[in-house]
């Protein structure tokens, strides 16, 4: 006999309600610090107009040229500088105020990207130009993410990192939505020079938040007096001395060298794989990044699994999977969730080794030791450069896909044989201190 479904018009229960709402605030719990609130919401809209900037550039390069070999170049120009700066870049950021570095950054970035738009709109874009830019703006990046990524520290307790961590994720990643889609639009009707245009102008929202920013006079960092090779030095043997520390930052390299350049090889996928214009490159570019949006709301709703380095090396072992599976996918419709799984994996690793990172730093050496780490942003640009020249060589499925494997491989070889994922300190680093507000 058939059992009936009864249904009725009765509310949810006062339980259902207080977890709702609980689960709720504890996933957004570090924007009640206005600080931060405003360094999320100004990285909200300089990094939709980075993705402009990023996705308009990949297509001005493979549409007027159609070679993966110029588009290798123009990743190297931004990833040479990227690496030769970086630790620099850590030691400033960890003698001067964050805040007041990050407005200067952000000014030269703007002016870059106007003189850009102001090229392309004319219509003389040469490509040596296009390169003096690009190594340009990696000289920026290498002072600017150091100084960013250490002031997140300053404007949450302690307690709250892992979730202003993993929420400065989520951030950059629903504007890999935004931008991508944005971007294909904009290319499409009214030609790459508005997006470079757009992303000078989104730098002036950035800029703003920073100013609007309040702190104690007791935040306010002392200018130290030592040499900054001597501050370098110090923030590399603190992190050689520290087992785990180094293992954290060695683990970083292998998804960004081997996993990461996907991003930029999703405009060769676009133009000559699957054949779908701009518009299909927005569509693939924005996949990727609901599924990071997925992986970072994950981390912001479950923190510890933020600070858990086998989770971390679980995500980073299911990112080789998927980007095999994504490279050999025969169809689109196939390929689709195959990325926004690749997109979920890549985030929830990148994010848990960052706050692992963020918790075992001091203050007073955080800019350097994340500095090291963000090395790998010069090795994003680098591992585009080499598997795009690769790709040119023996097709772009092939070389993902090999790229792919290594990582995969490379995870597991990590789990199985080091510290990392095993009880103890390496599982769950205590926090070194409680940052100010």
């Amino acid at each position: 006999m058939r059992q009936r479904v009864q249904i009725t018009d009765a509310p949810p229960s006062d339980e259902d309600a207080s977890r709702a709402a609980g689960l709720l605030s504890r996933t957004f719990s570090a924007l009640g610090h206005r600080n931060y609130r405003l360094l999320w919401v100004g990285t909200l809209i300089s990094n939709t107009g980075d993705w402009l900037d990023q996705v308009a550039l990949n297509w001005l390069v493979v549409s007027t040229s159609g070679s993966p070999f110029e588009l290798a170049l123009v990743n190297l120009c931004r990833a040479v500088p990227i690496l030769a700066f970086t630790l620099i870049g850590g030691a400033v950021a960890d003698r001067v105020e964050r805040r007041r570095m990050m407005m200067v950054t952000q000014s030269i970035a703007m002016l870059l990207a106007f003189a850009l738009a102001a090229m392309v709109l004319s219509g003389h874009a040469p490509l040596w130009a296009v390169l003096v830019i690009a190594t340009g703006r990696g000289i920026v990046i290498s002072f600017n993410l150091p100084a960013r990524h250490s002031l997140i520290a300053e404007l949450v307790p302690a307690a709250v990192l892992p979730n202003a961590v993993a929420l400065n994720s989520l951030t950059i990643n629903v504007t890999k939505i935004v931008g991508p889609a944005l971007a294909g639009l904009l290319i499409a009707s009214l030609g790459t020079g508005i997006c470079f245009l757009v992303n000078g102008l989104s730098f002036l929202v950035v800029i703003w938040t920073l100013h609007a920013m309040r702190f104690e006079e007791t935040a306010r960092r002392v200018v130290s007096p030592e040499p900054l090779s001597r501050s370098i030095a110090e923030g590399l043997a603190y992190t050689w001395r520290d087992t785990t520390m180094l293992l954290l930052v060695l683990v970083a390299l292998v998804p960004t060298f081997f996993g990461q350049p996907y991003m930029t090889l999703l405009a060769v996928f676009a133009y000559d794989v699957f054949d779908i214009g701009p518009e299909g490159l927005g569509l693939l570019s924005s996949c990727a990044a609901a599924g990071a949006v997925g992986g970072a709301l994950l981390l912001a709703a479950a923190p510890r699994w933020g600070a858990s380095a086998l989770a971390m090396l679980v995500f980073l072992i299911l990112f080789g999977v998927f980007l095999v599976g994504f490279s050999l996918a025969p169809a689109l419709w196939l390929a689709l969730p195959l990325l926004f799984s690749v997109g979920a994996t890549h985030i929830a690793c990148s994010a848990s080794n960052n706050t692992l990172l963020q918790l075992r730093a001091p203050d007073h050496m955080r800019g350097r030791i994340l500095s090291i780490m963000l090395l790998n942003r010069g090795l994003v640009q680098l591992g585009a450069a080499t598997w795009a020249g690769l790709a040119g060589l023996i097709g772009v499925r092939q070389a993902m896909a090999g790229a792919g494997l290594t990582m995969l491989i490379l995870g597991g070889l990590i789990l199985a044989f080091s510290r990392l994922g095993k009880p103890g300190p390496a599982e769950m680093p205590e926090p070194d201190g409680d940052p100010a507000n």
